[in-house]
């Protein structure tokens, strides 16, 4: 608070994990948190929202999971196995629940379905995958019915909120 009362930091923000944020959110220094969040990683659901409500702002980095089951082979996700995700993604039968979308295109709008988020972090490979994530973010957050759905398949398959 020095810094900025003394105008040499305008605002201040951190990447965190899980059990840090809590202190951090609790400070009521930060102007903004990157939370890592996807429907196949969603422990910080919760934290997202503290935060959210104690008016910080929120960066999702991660939140389609570095891709989907179909990009994984020889990838290694920074914080949960490969195997972990994809057995997750089959035993709670998401794709049941495309309905035409793409995997991407479900993950992305999955993580722009958290009322929270403030924007998101979306990794690029070419400029068709741009196109691709700006248009599946111009359609917005899935509709309620499908978040919820998709969060009790989750959830039963093991891979929880917390």
């Amino acid at each position: 608070l020095t810094l900025r009362g003394e105008g040499k930091v305008r605002f201040v923000g951190v990447s965190g994990v899980l059990p840090a944020l809590h202190e951090q959110i609790d400070m009521g220094v930060c102007d903004v948190v990157q939370i890592p969040y996807s429907a196949l990683q969603r422990e910080h659901e919760d934290v997202i929202t503290k935060a959210s409500d104690a008016g910080i702002g929120i960066i999702v980095r991660g939140g389609v999971a570095r891709g989907t089951p179909d990009d994984w082979e020889g990838r290694r996700y920074y914080m949960l196995p490969n195997e972990t995700m994809q057995n997750w993604w089959n035993s709670a039968n998401l794709d049941d629940l495309l309905d035409g979308l793409s995997r991407i295109e479900f993950m992305l709008r999955f993580t722009l379905s958290h009322p929270g988020l403030d924007t998101t972090i979306v990794g690029t490979r070419s400029a068709e995958h741009l196109h691709d994530n700006i248009t599946a973010a111009i359609r917005g957050p899935l509709p309620d019915n499908v978040v919820a759905e998709a969060k009790r398949r989750l959830t039963a398959a093991g891979a929880t909120s917390a």
